[in-house]
Formats: C-alpha cells, sequence, structure tokens
C-alpha cells in the first residue's frame, strides 16, 4: 500500500534508521502507511538544491543554509502553519545550542531541530591521552602524531570559519552572515589560513579527500589518524570496540570560544504538502523529549534536544559523547542563511583546498573567497 506521504533524508544511519523505524507503525486516518523516506548520499545532503526536492518530496531533512533558497523559492512552509504555538515555544526552549535559531528566519521556525551536530575534536584515545585545549596546541600535537583535517566537499571552507570564530572570539570578530563588507576581517583569516596550512602540510596521505563518514570510518578502523581538530560528530563512532573519542574543539586561548559552526539536521514540510494531524503528530513525536532521550539514540539517531545531550543513560551508553561535545554545540556560529549560499560555500571551500593542498597564495585564496561571498548581495536576502 502506497504511503501517504514522501521524505527525503540522508544515507547514514544517523539520518535514516530513526525516521525509518518510526515510519513501521505510523499511519494515516484509513489505516495506511503515513510516511515512507528515501534516501541521498551524504553529498546531495550537503548540495542537492532544495526547491528540486520540494518539487518532489512533502518532507524533507535540511541543514539550515538550505534557508535562503527554500524561502527564496517559496519551497517549504512556516511550521506556525501546521504546529500548535505551545509545541513549538517548546521546542525552541529545548533545543540544544544555537539548533532551533539556526532554523528560525524572520521570527517563524522552518524545520524542527530533529538533530543537533557541529564540528568537534575526535581521537583515537590510546594515541592521544588528553586532547589539545587551543590550536596552538593542536599545531605542536601535529608534528609528533598524525592530525587530519576535514577538507573534502564543503569542509575546507567549513573548518576555515570556525577556526577564524575561536581566534576572533576574545574581539568579538566573526565570519559575516549578511555579503556586501567581505566575509573575514584579513587578518583574522590570514591567522586561520596559517593555521590550516602548517597543519595541511603534515596530514595523512588520502584524508584530504575524505568526508566526515569517511575520516572517522579510517580512523577507526586504521587508526593511523590519532586526532581530527574539527569534524562533525557523530555518535555512532563514539561506543563498541575502537571507540573513538569525542570532546570540545580548540579555542584561541585555555578557556575561550570553541570555534565550531553548527550543522545537524532540521525536518521542514514542502510547500506541496498538505500535512493532516496524523502527519503533523508523528512529527511532533519524534522532538517529544522522551523520544528524543530514548528512541532516537536507540536507533543511530543524534538528538537536537539538551535534556538529552545531558542525560545520565544516553551519556553512559555513547562514552559520554554529548557531555564532552556540549561546550562546543552551545558555542557554535550559525552560518548565513541567504539564497545562493550553497553553491557559494562549495566554491570557497574548493578554493581553500586547492590553496591549502597545492600551495597557493593565501591573500589569493583570502580575496576570492570574499569576491564570491559579496556576490551574493545580488541575491535576494530573506534575512
Amino acid at each position: 500500500m502506497t504511503a501517504r506521504y514522501r521524505g527525503l533524508t540522508w544515507d547514514h544511519p544517523r539520518g535514516r534508521l530513526a525516521l525509518e523505524r518510526a515510519a513501521e507503525t505510523a499511519t494515516d486516518a484509513a489505516g495506511a502507511p503515513l510516511i515512507e523516506w528515501d534516501v541521498h548520499p551524504l553529498e546531495g545532503f550537503e548540495s542537492s538544491p532544495i526547491e528540486e526536492s520540494a518539487e518532489r518530496y512533502d518532507v524533507i531533512v535540511l541543514d539550515h543554509p538550505h534557508l535562503g533558497d527554500a524561502l527564496a523559492g517559496d519551497a517549504i512552509r512556516p511550521l506556525d502553519e501546521v504546529f500548535p504555538p505551545a509545541f513549538l515555544d517548546e521546542v525552541r526552549a529545548g533545543a540544544v545550542g544555537p539548533s532551533a535559531a539556526s532554523y528560525t528566519l524572520d521570527g517563524r521556525l522552518w524545520a524542527l531541530p530533529l538533530d543537533a551536530a557541529t564540528q568537534v575534536a575526535v581521537r583515537v584515545p590510546e594515541l592521544v591521552a588528553a586532547p589539545p585545549r587551543t590550536w596552538d596546541e593542536v599545531v605542536e600535537l601535529s608534528k609528533t602524531a598524525q592530525v587530519a583535517l576535514s577538507l573534502a566537499g564543503p569542509h575546507a571552507f567549513l573548518s576555515f570559519a570556525s577556526i577564524c570564530v575561536a581566534l576572533g572570539a576574545a574581539d568579538g570578530v566573526a565570519p559575516a552572515t549578511k555579503p556586501g563588507s567581505g566575509f573575514v576581517a584579513p587578518e583574522l583569516g590570514a591567522q586561520a589560513f596559517g593555521i590550516m596550512a602548517e597543519l595541511a602540510s603534515r596530514i595523512p596521505e588520502g584524508s584530504a579527500d575524505l568526508n566526515p563518514i569517511g575520516l572517522l570510518e579510517r580512523m577507526r578502523r586504521d587508526r593511523d589518524i590519532a586526532y581530527i581538530p574539527l569534524v562533525y560528530g557523530y555518535v555512532n563512532y563514539a561506543s563498541g570496540p575502537s571507540a573513538l573519542r569525542f570532546d570540545d574543539a580548540p579555542a584561541a586561548t585555555a578557556g575561550g570560544r570553541r570555534g565550531s559552526t553548527i550543522g545537524g539536521t532540521g525536518i521542514a514540510i514542502s510547500t506541496r504538502c498538505r500535512p493532516d494531524a496524523a502527519l503533523v503528530v508523528h512529527l511532533a513525536g519524534l522532538l517529544d523529549p522522551i523520544a528524543q532521550g530514548t528512541f532516537i539514540p536507540d536507533h543511530a539517531g543524534q538528538p537536537g534536544l539538551r535534556s538529552a545531550w545531558t542525560d545520565d543513560a544516553v551519556n553512559a551508553a555513547s562514552g559520554d559523547f554529548y557531555r564532552g561535545t556540549l561546550a562546543t554545540v552551545e558555542d557554535a556560529w550559525v552560518r548565513p542563511r541567504v539564497p545562493g549560499y550553497i553553491p557559494f560555500q562549495s566554491e570557497g571551500s574548493a578554493v581553500l583546498r586547492r590553496a591549502l593542498l597545492e600551495g597557493g597564495s593565501a591573500d589569493a585564496a583570502l580575496a576570492e573567497l570574499d569576491r564570491a561571498f559579496d556576490a551574493l548581495a545580488r541575491e535576494r536576502s530573506v534575512l
């Protein structure tokens, strides 16, 4: 029997398993299956045009930078048209870090923060006994241990932005979220690029081509990468045989702001969808605090509510993944949410990656990054 609604998520146990298991028992008023989930790979999740997905799917799992294009293209519904105000207020208050804020534009919430993730540090515990606290300590560690950077796809840009967040924290300087005056102050950008360039000169062979999942898989399996200072956290690698240890991201100075760029996923409803009461109840149930602290982590998910991140049982089952990285997710930076941002992120990452790996000019790379970012000012901003 055909499901009433079609959903799209990303193809990893963290992205699909809880949604698929919850759908197995969900039915509409006539007793038919409520929702069927399709998947696309991580690369599709990071870069596929949201407008195209919204033409084919009723429910879409997305990342917050897609909101600029989604709103410009009238692709998704504001959730206050669908869910009761009291429920949305509870979600906003209960979300960890800026997870709910990242899906909020024009005072309206556009996606439910199902899954919270940000860039954190990860190490092989028998190779690195204690994590570096600062970027200077990361550089020193790289001289005696195999330290990798997350550079594939959009991640060279995301790592760069996060280091800028850490380095600029003391002076209140951060990357821009509105185009028109460049992406980051030149001195700050040059300092962040310099750190990445020194680390990039010593990264393990073949690691620059791996996305976060590939890096963590290799790290757990081969143990030839000892430490990564910034990679999107995946609780799936924090427990069981050969578990990795996840820690807060480095700061510029001990006790300073952990530089990190919020990721995670939200559940949006496309404008093509006509949600009935059964779908509303089903999706709201995924954000129920009890489900977030039991069903979601029990099915390879990574909760979006702070109550789950601080729960004793959830942490005991995950090698303290959540408590070990909580300060970082609470401090995380929210990316621009303007039309055209996703292609800019891909382009900017390619520019930085070439300069880092091929010995290109830092000044030229940063100037190109500013040019590409400011070109977004010609797009219709929704901020």
